[in-house]
């Protein structure tokens, strides 16, 4: 029970800490005006944006791998626990359960985002929005209007690197104790390629977490943030066991 409940935080952490910096800080519209001369002064929005988010989910995934990593193994994700299956890294009897804790985890998280969000009196959550609370979506619900297809590609691509980076600094012969650093900062560097896209999901439970709480638009696109970054996973997870990873050579004594 242990491990689930490590899934559960994390997930939870990671959907409230990521999501929540979208929905609450990224485009936070108070403004400053520096300069007294109307002539030349300016205003500055204090929201974090995209470069904002991207660090928010980094540090999401970067805190609790050290939190509750040696735990559960940190993965806070489906496609994590499913490329780690591929890569024979991760038991097949456990997969249904780690799942559910993280899908249960990110729901919770929806559930508070979307209790604190309508605190603000001008909140609201429209289906004309390309992606209300933080979603993920293709087409009218990708934020720059992407298409079905290069959205999958993304989604793939970015998973998939994801999963090469997790393998790589967690394997044995990579230096020890730093893992939570590079799977940190490579999920920050996959949002800030990807969030024009698809929003950036390359987790199904942080998509779901928050889609249950957006409206029926967004819960029928849910199938592709569930098969591309479970797809990308299994790729790299097969890839890296089979391509990339040292295998263990044992001495033999006579």
């Amino acid at each position: 029970m242990k491990k689930y409940l490590a899934e559960f935080l994390g997930t939870f952490w990671l959907v409230l800490g990521g999501c929540g910096s979208a929905v609450i800080a990224a485009a936070y519209t108070e403004t400053s005006i520096v300069g007294s001369d109307p002539e030349t002064q300016f205003a500055f929005s204090s929201g974090i944006g995209v470069l904002g988010v991207a660090l928010a989910f980094g540090l999401t995934v970067l805190s609790m791998a050290y939190a509750v990593g040696h735990i559960s193994g940190g993965h806070f994700n489906p496609a994590v626990s499913f490329g780690l299956f591929a890569a024979k890294r991760f038991p097949g009897s456990q997969l249904l359960p780690y799942i559910v804790a993280q899908v249960v985890g990110a729901i919770v998280a929806g559930l508070v985002l979307n209790i604190i969000a309508h605190g603000q009196p001008n909140f609201v959550i429209s289906p004309n929005d390309s992606n209300p609370l933080a979603t993920n979506g293709y087409g009218l619900h990708s934020p720059d209007g992407y298409n079905l297809f290069a959205c999958l590609i993304t989604e793939v691509l970015m998973t998939f690197m994801f999963l090469i980076i997790i393998l790589g600094s967690t394997d044995r012969l990579a230096p020890q104790g730093f893992a939570p650093i590079p799977i940190g900062l490579g999920l920050t560097l996959i949002h800030l390629i990807s969030i024009p896209v698809t929003n950036t999901s390359v987790n199904p439970a942080r998509s779901t977490g928050v889609a249950l709480f957006a409206g029926p638009e967004l819960i029928v696109q849910l199938w592709l943030f569930w098969f591309a970054p479970i797809l990308g996973a299994v790729l790299a997870g097969f890839v890296y066991a089979t391509l990339m990873e040292e295998p263990i050579v044992k001495n033999i004594s006579e």
